[in-house]
């Protein structure tokens, strides 16, 4: 594998970043609303199991008494 030299890597990584497509501003508002809705909802969910969870735990540590 030949070495690049500095010159020749800034170059690559200039013309590499002229393919990139970046998004939208729609694009990425919307995707910023959904990771929130997303979290949200995982936040909802774990919260529920979690309670579940001590709920068990603490029935059944009740009975050990």
């Amino acid at each position: 594998m030949a070495k690049t030299s500095p010159v020749e890597f800034i170059q690559q990584v200039r013309a590499e970043t002229k393919k990139v497509v970046w998004p939208t501003r729609r694009e990425t508002v919307m995707t910023g609303i959904m990771v929130v809705i997303m979290t949200t909802i995982l936040a909802i969910f774990f919260l529920g199991v979690d309670t579940l969870l001590e709920t068990i735990v603490k029935g059944l540590l009740s009975l050990a008494k």
